[in-house]
């Protein structure tokens, strides 16, 4: 890992790809953008990841997307033709959330969920009692209906995740809870992406204008799980007693992706099959911003296919 003030995002070719990898025993993949696009493997990706598992490394997945279960991520990584993957070798922020809260939250207490199926099947499967998931209407005409809505003595704590169905009435529900239970009632973020890239250049809101909407209503941050928060790698560093010093954050993004391996110590290697773009690099680069600076990868590939000649017997 190099130091902050020394990254220059240096172009990671075939010598030094094979010293880097060299010295690694752990790769943290981003999914989304780096090893696939939609429903479509990166060209060279599968066989990039069988070449390292065949060389002893630990390939674990780290990904901010909280609508899908750490099952359907090792599923859609077999479907892909990647190397078999164990659900436990992925942390989801949904599964990373359902994880703090398990921690966190008193026995027998429960979360107001803004979110969907998958959250709610990972907080089911770590025995977080929770209720919110789905539609929501609101229970009158008028303001003064609204919150009168019966509140669920149990809850202690709102954890907002990705929610297609979010609208006006859960967040005045979640809005309530909050209320209610001042500072011992958690809140909880997956992450903050604001804004989701779709095949030809369209988006859409991300998980982020979700929570921001909460904590604007609340007037209180919420603590956010996924990248670039190091709680998501403390996740990692417990299930497998990994090494900082030993791995390498492979991802798209730098807000997230690299942010979050640069403040974990971590070696980072941008790939540029996603959203980010090497004049976005040099911007950073330039700037007499720390934070900025800090967004600076230690390499980069156009893909993860160009590791492929490193790998080579």
């Amino acid at each position: 890992m190099a130091e902050a003030a020394a990254r220059r995002c240096q172009r990671l070719e075939q010598a030094a790809a094979r010293e880097v990898l060299g010295a690694a025993d752990t790769l943290l993949f981003d999914c989304d953008g780096v090893l696939w696009r939609g429903d479509a493997a990166v060209a060279g990706a599968p066989a990039v990841l069988s070449r390292l598992q065949a060389r002893a490394k630990r390939l674990c997945y780290v990904t901010n997307n909280s609508s899908r279960t750490r099952d359907a991520y090792a599923e859609k990584l077999r479907r892909l033709g990647f190397p078999p993957a164990e659900p436990r070798q992925v942390f989801g922020s949904a599964y990373c959330a359902a994880r703090y809260l398990s921690r966190a939250l008193p026995p027998g207490a429960a979360a107001y969920v803004l979110g969907s199926p998958a959250l709610s099947a990972e907080l089911r499967a770590v025995g977080v009692p929770h209720l919110g998931p789905g539609p929501a209407a609101l229970p009158g005409p008028g303001p003064a209906d609204w919150t009168r809505a019966p509140l669920d003595p149990a809850v202690r704590a709102v954890l907002v995740g990705f929610d297609e169905h979010f609208c006006y009435a859960k967040l005045c529900q979640a809005l309530r809870y909050l209320q209610r239970g001042g500072p011992d009632c958690l809140l909880v973020g997956t992450n903050r992406d604001h804004r989701l890239p779709l095949e030809g250049g369209a988006a859409i809101p991300g998980t982020g204008c979700l929570v921001k909407a909460v904590e604007m209503a609340a007037e209180r941050e919420a603590f956010i799980i996924g990248k670039p928060s190091r709680y998501i790698f403390d996740c990692v560093a417990s299930e497998f007693k990994i090494e900082p010093a030993r791995t390498i954050m492979v991802g798209d993004r730098l807000d997230t992706d690299i942010l979050m391996g640069n403040n974990c110590g971590l070696t980072t290697l941008l790939t540029l099959t996603g959203v980010t773009t090497l004049e976005e690099v040099k911007g950073h680069q330039e700037s007499d911003c720390p934070s900025r600076k800090s967004l600076v990868p230690d390499y980069y590939v156009d893909s993860i296919a160009d590791l492929l000649p490193a790998l080579e017997e």
